[in-house]
């Protein structure tokens, strides 16, 4: 008997540590965000110290890939994550069962077709080999730019996430390559030609009006967000970190990073 109030003692003061330590993480100033190196973690960078004065310990956690910030999210590793455009949250939603939503839109980064061997969008040969990114959304924006250049159809009811079995007319016969988006600009010296994302070209010194074939429209619906498990979308570190990201101060700095249009904010 002695032995079963014991252990059972010792299971309510694990139970009341835990407790506490759960509320503490609930009250702490510790906001944790994920996000791919560049734009999102230099944007990210840029607000640490504004909010340092609003109480709030921004913690950058950097991410290379395209899956596993969700994970992070959804598991509750990380309060938030940047890296993302909405369309490509809603997919992870619907694939993996995730409760993501939008907290706030910050910017765009217009999709671009690179080449290193032909100089113009006429030049890519019948037979070409192009690379484009192997994950849903990303591969139907792609898809969707290069039928938007004249090089390809899709099917009417292709959709957002059109995959190259829904190419209805290809009359230059070109192969597409589905690679993971962030070795896009690593086997773009291997193919003929790669549609590849912003936040894998930019690190890679590639600017998409000075060395894009063609570019997406600067007012594609691809908004990069600020991604939250649903019900944490109004909580005020994020609001504040939404709100510092629409600030003069990134404002001024992309104008001056990214003159060339590589980086569009949004209002």
């Amino acid at each position: 008997m002695k032995k079963t109030l014991a252990v059972l003692a010792v299971f309510i003061l694990a139970a009341s540590v835990f407790a506490s330590g759960s509320k503490e993480s609930a009250d702490s100033n510790v906001l944790k965000v994920g996000a791919t190196p560049d734009p999102h973690g230099v944007l990210l960078s840029l607000v640490k110290d504004d909010l340092a004065a609003q109480g709030i310990d921004l913690q950058i956690v950097e991410f290379t890939d395209y899956v596993t910030p969700n994970e992070a999210l959804a598991s509750g590793d990380i309060d938030a994550n940047y890296f993302q455009h909405l369309p490509y949250m809603e997919s992870a939603n619907a694939e993996r069962g995730y409760k993501l939503v939008n907290a706030g839109g910050i910017h765009i980064e217009p999709l671009a077709v690179y080449s290193q061997k032909y100089d113009a969008l006429e030049a890519i040969p019948d037979g070409a080999r192009i690379a484009i990114p192997n994950d849903p959304t990303n591969e139907g924006r792609a898809l969707l730019l290069l039928q938007s250049a004249g090089l390809i159809t899709l099917k009417a009811d292709a959709g957002l996430e059109a995959v190259p079995a829904d190419i209805a007319e290809n009359p230059h016969n070109y192969s597409f390559s589905e690679i993971e988006a962030a070795s896009l600009p690593r086997v773009l010296a291997d193919v003929d030609a790669a549609v590849i994302n912003g936040n894998y070209a930019i690190p890679a010194g590639l600017i998409a009006t000075r060395d894009g074939l063609f570019i997406e429209n600067a007012d594609s619906p691809y908004v990069n967000v600020i991604a939250v498990n649903d019900g944490n979308q109004d909580d005020p570190k994020v609001q504040a970190l939404v709100s510092a990201l629409k600030g003069d101060k990134v404002r001024e700095y992309v104008a001056e990073r990214y003159p060339n249009g590589e980086v569009v904010l949004v209002d």
